[in-house]
């Protein structure tokens, strides 16, 4: 995990006593829900309870034609087709309008095109296909608001189109029938944030004219495909996701029931959480290995007995979707490791003969949070026009990587995205000067690039944690994008015990303040590689959950980030920057220089250091709390790693954000002013030498 910045947001204890007071509830719920940016009792009510769906789907530009449309063509009896997309919402919401359509008696069928072979959207071979089965009318869904071309080239074929989508629209919208997408300029929808799967829930809600009655019957879908496209739980999505929720824990659609058996999470209570991170990405598998065809069928299944072989299909495709994803990580990482410049760089450009198409996307997300950098991972293979590179990229907030790609188009094939995702296309033997490019934007747009950030809500003192709080907790349900969990700072805890649990793959830490113990799981390490050891003073992040076992509940502790108290993250991260710019050969300033330049007893420190562990491995801002003194920082400290490297005297490797550090065998004096990092920082200076040999 990459360091990050904690934020911790400004609190006007004021306004929460006197929303509080105002509603009558305590004032630890009223704490949270002011953080939220709910202020009034009409709010609260409307967040904590509200369930009324009142976005009218008339408000949406073009519903009454579309509506109109529908009707006509299943009063005619006319040939209809959805056409949708293969991921999790496109899936879940070609299995709702198929499901409605259907069940009014209308002679209709659906399209969902491969990712591998056809990719996004509609194209004019599947129209070509569509019409060969008679279609008289496609509605799309989660897609169709850019293919201007493809609808024309419908029309040409006889056959209408309604498009549905909640992507951006281009600047000249198809010409179809109806055009339904909330972020239309003249759309007056309330909710702009819906899903694919939430646009053709207002559809069905237009054409059934109840959304109580369509909710009911199809909010299972709306939620999975809601949580899977990550959209906001504000407003209507967070009514909508509550509602499924309540209908995924009942089990009222077969295949979700069936899907939720194998992935272990049936039994117990949906949540936001557990859908978006069980049944989701095994929804998404089906589409990224191979044909989405089993996940649509699963949705769709009546009977338990229909849904449980499709449900076992689907599980297998996630898990071929691990096993080629851990696969592809590792050459990525051996690919830094050959070239460690690559990982030097601003922005990460990764290339891989024949990556799978379907998981790399998954992976920059992995590169992201290992590194704080964003990343792009391409995959390289023969086409029909020569040599060619297929992309996706991960990026944090506050660097669009929509806008970086923008920078580059001369040279791209296409792009398309936002701010923290996006997608490339381009020839292969541009992959150096795109590298380049993108880099070279980076540095001119973002000379300090923004760093991984992680919001915390408040401090907590241990004495606070209990159940009166967490069954407080479960009014923000549900939670996630837009209303995420709440993630409380634990400061100035004490280290007090290390146990390993669940067979040596997580820890359990025993922690302690004011008289008060607390124990916390911090998942998916190993004790090899935590080296805290007791008796330290930690900052912890953490979220509480419900631990129910044989009938007792408690709150259980989870840990998602920890620190030493005395970390300053402002030098850690400073540091962490300083080591890449002087890596690349960055230009600096006589005064940048002067911070980062380490004294012959700095240099003596870090080293006599090293020696004395011979094998250290851990993460930089580790080694700057054991090393750190009042004249030595993080950042000479770090420039002293590079020192000491280059002049033979020690091995310096790194695997993400930690840290490898081993003596090598002396050769001699080594004068480390003549290493090619010192004589940079004294020339940038204005000196030749410190005034000291400083060999070592």
């Amino acid at each position: 995990m990459s360091f990050k910045r904690w934020i911790l947001p400004p609190l006007d204890k004021d306004k929460a006593a006197a929303l509080a007071e105002e509603c009558e509830i305590h004032p630890f719920l009223a704490l949270m829900l002011h953080l939220r940016g709910i202020d009034s009792a009409e709010e609260a009510v409307e967040y904590v309870v509200g369930n009324d769906l009142d976005d009218d789907p008339y408000a949406f530009a073009d519903m009454d034609a579309a509506v109109e449309r529908i009707q006509r063509a299943l009063d005619s009896g006319e040939k209809i087709a959805v056409y949708g997309d293969y991921d999790c919402d496109g899936v879940t919401s070609t299995a709702l309008l198929y499901d409605y359509l259907k069940k009014q008696g209308a002679d209709v069928c659906y399209y969902i095109p491969e990712r591998e072979g056809e990719g996004y959207g509609m194209h004019c071979s599947s129209v070509d296909t569509l019409s060969e089965r008679g279609v008289n009318l496609i509605i799309t869904v989660d897609n169709g608001i850019a293919a201007v071309e493809e609808v024309a080239y419908a029309a040409q074929k006889g056959m209408d189109v309604v498009v549905t989508d909640h992507h951006m629209p281009p600047d000249t919208l198809p010409r179809a029938v109806a055009v339904v997408d909330p972020h239309r300029a003249d759309c007056a929808s309330r909710c702009k944030d819906y899903a694919g799967v939430g646009v053709a829930f207002k559809l069905v809600c237009a054409l059934e004219g109840d959304a109580d009655t369509v909710a009911e019957e199809y909010g299972d879908l709306v939620a999975l495909g809601t949580l899977a496209d990550v959209m906001p739980l504000t407003g209507e999505n967070r009514k909508l996701v509550r509602i499924g929720l309540r209908r995924i824990t009942e089990g009222a659609r077969p295949g979700i029931k069936c899907l939720a058996q194998v992935a272990g999470t049936w039994g117990k209570e949906a949540s936001a959480t557990s859908v978006a991170f069980t049944l989701a990405p095994r929804i998404n598998a089906a589409g990224r290995m191979g044909s989405p065809e089993a996940a649509a069928r699963l949705l769709m299944a009546q009977t338990e007995e229909e849904a449980e072989p499709l449900a076992q299909a689907v599980h297998q495709a996630n898990i071929d979707r691990k096993t080629v994803e851990a696969a592809i990580q590792q050459e990525v990482w051996e690919r830094f490791r050959a070239c460690p410049s690559l990982l030097q760089d601003r922005v990460l450009v990764v290339e891989g003969e024949n990556w799978h198409p379907g998981v790399i996307g998954i992976i920059a997300a992995r590169i992201l949070e290992q590194t704080g950098k964003p990343c792009l991972i391409l995959s390289v293979g023969d086409g029909a026009e020569g040599r060619t590179a297929k992309g996706s990229g991960r990026s944090l907030r506050g660097f669009s990587l929509y806008e970086a790609l923008a920078a580059c188009s001369d040279m791209l094939d296409r792009f398309g995205g936002h701010e923290l995702a996006a997608g490339v296309g381009l020839r292969a033997d541009r992959i150096e000067e795109f590298r380049r490019r993108i880099n070279q934007y980076a540095a001119e747009k973002f000379p300090s690039m923004p760093a991984p950030e992680l919001r915390l809500d408040c401090r907590l003192r241990p004495s606070q944690i209990d159940l009166e709080k967490l069954s407080l907790l479960t009014a923000l349900e549900p939670c996630g994008a837009g209303n995420p969990a709440p993630l409380f700072g634990l400061y100035r805890m004490r280290l007090d015990n290390i146990t390993p649990v669940g067979a040596g793959k997580h820890l359990r830490l025993s922690l302690s303040r004011d008289g008060v113990r607390v124990s916390a799981v911090k998942f998916q390490t190993a004790p090899e590689n935590f080296p805290v050891e007791c008796g330290e003073l930690l900052n912890l992040a953490v979220t509480l959950e419900r631990n129910e076992y044989k009938g007792t509940v408690q709150p259980s502790v989870i840990i998602r980030d920890l620190r030493y108290a005395d970390t300053d993250q402002e030098e850690i991260l400073e540091a962490l920057r300083c080591a890449d710019s002087l890596r690349r050969g960055d230009p600096m300033t006589p005064d940048q220089a002067r911070e980062r330049l380490p004294d012959r007893e700095g240099l003596a420190t870090v080293y006599r250091f090293v020696r004395s562990r011979e094998d250290w491995k851990g993460t930089l801002e580790q080694f700057v709390h054991q090393v750190k003194t009042p004249a030595l920082g993080g950042v000479r400290i770090r420039v002293a790693l590079e020192v000491l490297e280059e002049a033979g005297l020690i091995s310096l490797e790194e695997d993400g954000d930690t840290l490898r550090l081993r003596v090598l065998p002396a050769q001699g004096k080594a004068d480390l002013n003549q290493t090619p990092v010192m004589r940079r920082l004294h020339e940038a200076v204005g000196s030749t030498n410190a005034g000291d040999s400083n060999e070592q």
